[in-house]
């Protein structure tokens, strides 16, 4: 995911890295292009240039429309020059990918896995998995960059670990970099789940997206939240955790994580669950209660309506307090969008201020039960492609 283009005023000293953004953002397309948006010397941008060529991060090939004399050879971000690993850590699900440098998936694959079993249960799987996938690709461990990974709890960014989440056993203060480095020598970022889909809705830079909820709707709930174009994760990284808020509607109903009255009892999808399994009916999972309302089935579309209304009456607040210009959203619920939605829209706006939700807009991830997924590789491309980390990679190179 690439910097914001350059707003009038190029930086005072452009380094490498912020040519390759140029770059990579599709603003400059010759070495033309670069001088005229740095104020750059000739000299300046080749050896620039030459700096991220030996990094295999740009190459020079074919020719631009020429505007007299002859056509100049076009720049072009080189996506093969290596592969970032997305794991998408679900309650009940893995979902796992090989990506090039410009985010496209090149091998995938999901892993049913119970969160629960705990990281000495799950990680030596994921690894095991993603040998596979880079084999798929036909790609080695040499290649990786970095990896992305989602986690459905609180984390703690600078250790890269779970982080006083009543509802990740085994997992709080674990560093997944010990599993994740024996594959490769790579760093390791790790997010919540939430905050990665809103992260996927940041990707190509679609206008309208600069304040927006993503909300993910699986076995529990959450939010990621993005003002002003940027991810707000809070003061202990703990923002969005919108599955604990307090309601009347959950009065006196005990939550997984022990509190009572937490909107996931009555709006989860382990709730629902719950409440078909009540009516003898043989669910597992969210999966298969979503399945169920996409085949029609009364009972579960009528849950799953239940569900949005009741997650409506507490997003009123937030909208208003936030002033989203969007709702996303994503998670396990995404095959029944309509009728959660449907749901949501009784009780969202009424709760909400008019000036709140005059212009507000629903709308379901853009991409879909992949938003995990694109939101890793994201992160990760962020933490090895932005300005200063490719100066950084420049000078270590030299």
């Amino acid at each position: 995911m690439s910097s914001p283009p350059y707003a009038g005023t190029p930086p005072v000293v452009a380094g490498p890295g912020d040519l390759l953004d140029l770059i990579r953002s599709g603003r400059a397309g010759t070495r033309a292009d670069l001088r005229r948006l740095t104020g750059l010397s000739r000299t300046a941008v080749s050896a620039r240039l030459d700096a991220l060529a030996g990094l295999g991060l740009v190459q020079e090939g074919g020719t631009a429309e020429s505007t007299g004399g002859r056509p100049p050879a076009r720049l072009s971000f080189h996506r093969q020059a290596g592969v970032v690993l997305a794991v998408a850590i679900g309650r009940s699900r893995v979902q796992l990918a090989v990506c090039d440098l410009s985010g496209a998936v090149l091998a995938a694959a999901d892993v049913d896995q119970e969160v629960g079993a705990g990281p000495d249960q799950v990680m030596p799987r994921v690894v095991a998995v993603l040998r596979d996938l880079l084999d798929e690709a036909g790609r080695g461990a040499g290649d990786v960059r970095a990896f992305g990974v989602s986690i459905p709890g609180t984390v703690d960014r600078d250790r890269g670990v779970s982080h006083d989440s009543q509802l990740m056993t085994g997992w709080d203060g674990v560093p997944l970099s010990r599993w994740l480095t024996d594959l490769a020598a790579a760093p390791v970022l790790v997010d919540n789940d939430a905050a990665v889909l809103a992260l996927s809705e940041q990707v190509d830079g679609q206008e309208g997206r600069e304040n927006l909820l993503a909300l993910k709707v699986s076995t529990g709930l959450g939010a990621g939240i993005v003002a002003d174009g940027r991810l707000v994760r809070g003061g202990r990284g703990a923002a969005g955790e919108i599955g604990h808020v307090k309601t009347v509607a959950a009065e006196g109903r005990t939550c997984r994580c022990g509190e009572v009255g937490c909107l996931e009892a009555v709006a989860g999808g382990w709730a629902l669950v719950e409440a078909m399994r009540e009516q003898g009916r043989e669910v597992g999972h969210i999966r298969d209660l979503v399945a169920l309302a996409v085949e029609g089935d009364a009972e579960a579309r009528r849950l799953i309506r239940e569900s949005g209304r009741r997650y409506g009456e507490v997003l009123g607040a937030v909208v208003t307090i936030l002033n989203p210009d969007v709702l996303v959203i994503g998670g396990d619920v995404l095959p029944a969008y309509e009728t959660f939605v449907a749901g949501m829209r009784e009780t969202v706006y009424a709760q909400g201020t008019a000036l709140a939700t005059k212009d507000l807009r629903i709308e379901p991830a853009r991409h879909g039960e992949q938003a995990g997924l694109v939101g890793c590789a994201a992160m990760a491309l962020e933490e090895i492609l932005n300005p200063r980390a490719v100066d950084l990679a420049v000078s270590r190179a030299d």
